[in-house]
């Protein structure tokens, strides 16, 4: 059984292709979402990220269209999480608005009991990934102390 989807939209001043780019490339990711990333950006290709230094979030990419969408599955590796490696889904779209993106954010196939802390993460790596791609600077990420279990 899985939850209803995690649904997030948020509106970022900065055109989509400024977006597009801290979701697939690998050094602009590290800068709002994780402290290593391994993605290749293409159907087929890896998605793995690491949070904190702990935990990895795994996946595949399933579908990548440039400045417009990124949908990977979604994961963490090893026993014991609530959400195994590429077991869940994540969509984000990209659509331009006025000078700037609406971004839409839709998580599916989560367990009933990861939901509430998907749903929290997502809002604060939102809120990172729009202050970088505005050009502004976040800082260490507080969700990043290996203390701070993802999975």
């Amino acid at each position: 059984m899985t939850s209803e989807p995690i649904v997030k939209e948020i509106y970022i001043d900065a055109p989509p292709s400024v977006v597009f780019r801290f979701l697939t490339d690998p050094k602009k990711m590290t800068r709002w979402m994780s402290i290593r990333a391994e993605i290749d950006p293409k159907p087929g290709g890896i998605y793995r990220v690491e949070p904190n230094g702990r935990d990895v979030i795994r996946g595949e990419y399933l579908e990548v269209v440039t400045d417009s969408r990124v949908v990977f599955t979604w994961g963490f590796e090893g026993g014991g999480y609530k959400v195994p490696a590429a077991s869940s889904r994540v969509e984000i779209d990209l659509t331009p608005e006025g000078k700037g993106t609406r971004l839409r954010l839709t998580h599916r196939e989560l367990p009933p009991e990861a939901r509430e802390g998907h749903d929290g993460g997502w809002s604060h790596y939102l809120g990172r990934l729009k202050t970088v791609s505005e050009g502004g600077e976040v800082g260490p990420d507080p969700m990043a102390d290996p203390a701070v279990r993802h999975g």
